[in-house]
């Protein structure tokens, strides 16, 4: 080789090496991080599943997070509650909501207050376990004493005599009011859900999200209680949600069924920007076992588009 054949050549595997690495296209990923709430396990009338057995089943699916239903907890004690974040964190699992029951609306003030206190504990107990957000009830007027009744009804009951709507909604927007510092504190946000009696329509639910100035007041989107032209009401509650619950139905619903279209859910979700997790509430029944996993799939699927 001749010194100019040698120089070219170098210039040429120079020129190579320099070139660009080719960057391999990234894997596709899933537009929302998907939950499961251990009441798809437990509807109140089996016994109880226990959490560590739904986070287990969270990882088996890889599944990002588990949304505890407070009444489903065997205990209260810290060190079941630290035993529940530690089985979370070596099971790569996240405890992302927790679900608690209260309503606000009673005219008895010594009523709320203890609907208060108890909403303080949950932000309290969510706070030890490091979860971000509590299920927020705003309640309902109880004319209606039996859940099943009330379903049957459609969710719809009468206003308590003597009192006005006007009543239930300064009731209930006072008594969130005196729970917003405790959750700033805690660093818990309160998701209210559109969970039957003030918050059963889009705008009962926006009539108090907007009442209340915080960003730790947040709106939990329950996609399978809005019983008549879903949809719709959707539409107007998933620009303000901040955690949505994903109802399935597979066996029949224990108490409805709704015949959800969940590409066109996801559609309203990306519409509206939500960029917080879904979590599965499935309340049909079938064994939860093999519905959980068919509602897993077909979640992932519809979140194709």
């Amino acid at each position: 080789m001749n010194r100019r054949d040698f120089f070219q050549q170098t210039a040429l595997s120079g020129a190579a090496l320099s070139l660009p690495t080719p960057t391999p296209a990234p894997a596709a990923v899933a537009p929302y991080k998907l939950g499961l709430a251990s009441y798809s396990y437990w509807h109140f009338k089996t016994p109880k599943v226990p959490i560590e057995t739904v986070i287990d089943e969270a990882a088996r699916l890889e599944i990002e997070g588990v949304d505890i239903l407070h009444r489903q907890m065997d205990s209260e004690d810290n060190a079941y509650l630290q035993k529940l974040k530690r089985h979370a964190f070596v099971n790569g699992v996240d405890l992302i909501c927790l679900s608690i029951h209260q309503s606000f609306v009673s005219p008895d003030a010594a009523e709320r207050q203890k609907n208060i206190d108890h909403t303080l504990h949950c932000i309290e107990l969510a706070y030890k376990m490091g979860i971000p957000s509590i299920r927020l009830n705003s309640g309902r007027w109880n004319t209606i004493k039996s859940f099943d009744e009330l379903m049957a009804k459609r969710g719809v009951e009468p206003i308590l005599p003597g009192y006005t709507e006007d009543d239930g909604f300064k009731w209930c927007i006072d008594s969130i009011e005196k729970c917003l510092a405790k959750a700033a504190e805690c660093g818990v946000m309160l998701a209210l859900e559109n969970h039957w009696g003030l918050t059963s329509t889009p705008e009962g639910l926006l009539r108090i999200r907007k009442a209340i100035d915080s960003p730790w007041l947040g709106v939990l989107m329950d996609t399978g209680n809005f019983l008549e032209d879903p949809y719709t009401k959707l539409e107007k509650v998933a620009p303000v949600a901040n955690f949505v619950q994903a109802k399935t139905y597979y066996g029949g619903g224990e108490w409805y069924s709704l015949d959800l279209d969940y590409k066109r859910i996801f559609n309203i979700l990306r519409q509206a920007n939500y960029k917080g997790y879904v979590a599965l509430e499935f309340e049909g029944k079938e064994p939860a076992e093999s519905g959980v996993r068919k509602s897993i799939a077909m979640l992932r699927e519809a979140m194709k588009g």
